[in-house]
C-alpha cells in the first residue's frame, strides 16, 4: 500500500521530509563509517599491531560485522515492546564507547574485541532505522524513501576513505578510531534531540519468548520475504566480499596509493546516483521490475568481467568500468528487496528487521570473508564470487516469485496479521 501504514506515523510527521531521511541516512550510515573510514588505514593497523598476514588484517572488518549480526535479533524484539527510541540510544552508546576505546588497543586481539562489541552497538541502526521508516511508509513509497536515504547514506563512502587517508597523513591509526567516535556522537545528540518515537503504543508487542518465536515465525515461514531477504544476503555478500579486498585491489595490483579513496568514492558516488534515479523510477515502474531487471544486470556484467579476467588482469580502466556498471545495479537492488520483504510485515517491522537484518549480515558477513580471503593477487576469485551469487540470487528470486519476474507481486498487498495474545 502506497501509503503510510502504521499509526505511529503520525509521530514522525512532526520531523520534516528532508531531516526524517536525512537522519535516518545518518544512522544507518554510521555502519558505512565503521568501515570505510578505515580502509586507507589496515596495513598501518597491522604494521603497528605486529600483523603480518595481509589477509589476516581484514578480520577489522569481520569481527564488525560478526558483531552486529549477532546483536540485531534482540534489538527488534526490544524495539517493538520499548519502543524506537531506548533501544537505538542504547545501541548508540555503545557505538561510541567502542570506537574511543579501540584507540588505545595494546594488541590485535583486544582491538577485534572491541571491533566486536561497536559492531554490537551498530546492530541499533540498522534495525531501527528501517523500522522507523516501515513505521511511516510502505510499499512504493518505502522504496522511494529508502532509495533517497540510501543516496545520503553513499556519501559516507564517497567521502570516509578520504577522511581516513587525510587523517594518516596527519597522524597514526588510532586517530581513526577518535575521529568515528566524535562523528557518532554529532548523530547521536541528533537522534535523541530530534528523532520521535514512531511506535504507537497500541502496537507494542510484548517482550516474551511466545511473542518473539511467533515473530520471527513469521519472518522465517512467509515465502516472499524470506527468499528476497536470502537474495539480499547474496548481493550484499558480493559488496562484503568487495570491501574486504578493495584496498588489495587498488592499492596492491593497480597500485593507486594515495588515490584509492577517489577511485573508491567515484564508484560509491555512482551508486547514489543510481539510488537516486530509483527513487524517481520506483513509483512509475514498480520495485519488481527494477530490482529483476538489476539483478540480470549484476549477472551479465560480473560474467562478463569473470570471462576477461580468465584471460589475464584487467587494465584498470577496464576494470573501474565493469565494477561502477555492477555497483550501479546495487543502487536498484537493495532499496527495492529490503521494502518488498518488509512489505507485509509491518505490524512487526522491528522483529522483522532484526531476523532479516541478521540473515543478510551474517550471512554477507561469512560470504564476503570467504570472497576476502580467496585473494590471490587477481580480481578472478572475487569476479567468480560476484557472477556466482549474483546467479543464486536470482533463483533465489525467482523462488520468492514462483518462477516469475517483473511483476507486480504484493505491492499493494494488506500486511499479514498475527494473534498477539
Amino acid at each position: 500500500m502506497d501509503q503510510q501504514i502504521s499509526r505511529g506515523a503520525a509521530a514522525a510527521q512532526s520531523l520534516p521530509r528532508w531531516e526524517f531521511i536525512a537522519l535516518c541516512a545518518a544512522l544507518m550510515a554510521l555502519n558505512a563509517l565503521a568501515i570505510d573510514i578505515m580502509l586507507p588505514a589496515l596495513q598501518q593497523i597491522g604494521a603497528g599491531l605486529g600483523v603480518e598476514d595481509e589477509n589476516a588484517r581484514q578480520y577489522v572488518i569481520t569481527a564488525y560485522f560478526a558483531g552486529m549480526a549477532f546483536a540485531l535479533l534482540p534489538y527488534g524484539p526490544a524495539s517493538d515492546t520499548f519502543g524506537r527510541r531506548p533501544p537505538l540510544l542504547f545501541g548508540l552508546a555503545i557505538y561510541v564507547a567502542a570506537a574511543a576505546a579501540a584507540a588505545f588497543a595494546p594488541n590485535f586481539t583486544v582491538l577485534l574485541a572491541l571491533r566486536f562489541i561497536q559492531g554490537i552497538g551498530a546492530a541499533s541502526t540498522r534495525v531501527i532505522a528501517i523500522s522507523i521508516v516501515r513505521d511511516r511508509f510502505g510499499g512504493r513509497r518505502m522504496a522511494e524513501i529508502m532509495s533517497l536515504i540510501f543516496m545520503v547514506f553513499m556519501i559516507i563512502p564517497v567521502v570516509a576513505p578520504g577522511l581516513g587517508q587525510l587523517v594518516m597523513l596527519l597522524g597514526t591509526w588510532h586517530m581513526i578510531f577518535t575521529s568515528m567516535a566524535g562523528i557518532a556522537l554529532v548523530i547521536v545528540f541528533w537522534a535523541w534531540s530530534r528523532l520521535p518515537e514512531t511506535l504507537h503504543p497500541d502496537d507494542r508487542r510484548p517482550f516474551t519468548l511466545a511473542s518473539i518465536r511467533e515473530a520471527f515465525g513469521i519472518v522465517l515461514t512467509s515465502r516472499v520475504p524470506l527468499w528476497y531477504t536470502l537474495a539480499s544476503m547474496t548481493v550484499f555478500g558480493a559488496l562484503f566480499g568487495f570491501i574486504n579486498s578493495a584496498q588489495q585491489i587498488y592499492v596492491g595490483i593497480y597500485g593507486l596509493g594515495v588515490w584509492f579513496p577517489v577511485v573508491f568514492a567515484a564508484v560509491a558516488g555512482l551508486m547514489a546516483v543510481s539510488s537516486f534515479l530509483n527513487s524517481r523510477l520506483v513509483n512509475r515502474f514498480g520495485m519488481r521490475r527494477l530490482s529483476h531487471s538489476a539483478v540480470l544486470g549484476f549477472l551479465s556484467v560480473s560474467s562478463i568481467w569473470l570471462v576477461w579476467s580468465m584471460f589475464g588482469e584487467l587494465p584498470l580502466a577496464a576494470f573501474i568500468v565493469l565494477f561502477a556498471a555492477a555497483m550501479f545495479q546495487f543502487g536498484w537492488i537493495g532499496s527495492n528487496f529490503n521494502s518488498i520483504s518488509m512489505e507485509p510485515l509491518g505490524h512487526i517491522a522491528g522483529s522483522a528487521s532484526a531476523v532479516q537484518g541478521f540473515i543478510q549480515t551474517l550471512g554477507g558477513g561469512i560470504i564476503g570473508a570467504a570472497l576476502g580471503q580467496m585473494f590471490d593477487g587477481t580480481t578472478t576469485p572475487l569476479a567468480a564470487g560476484f557472477a556466482g551469487l549474483a546467479a543464486i540470487g536470482l533463483v533465489m528470486v525467482l523462488i520468492a516469485e514462483k518462477g516469475r519476474l517483473f511483476g507486480t507481486g504484493i505491492d499493494h498487498q494488506e500486511p499479514l496479521r498475527v494473534d498477539r495474545r
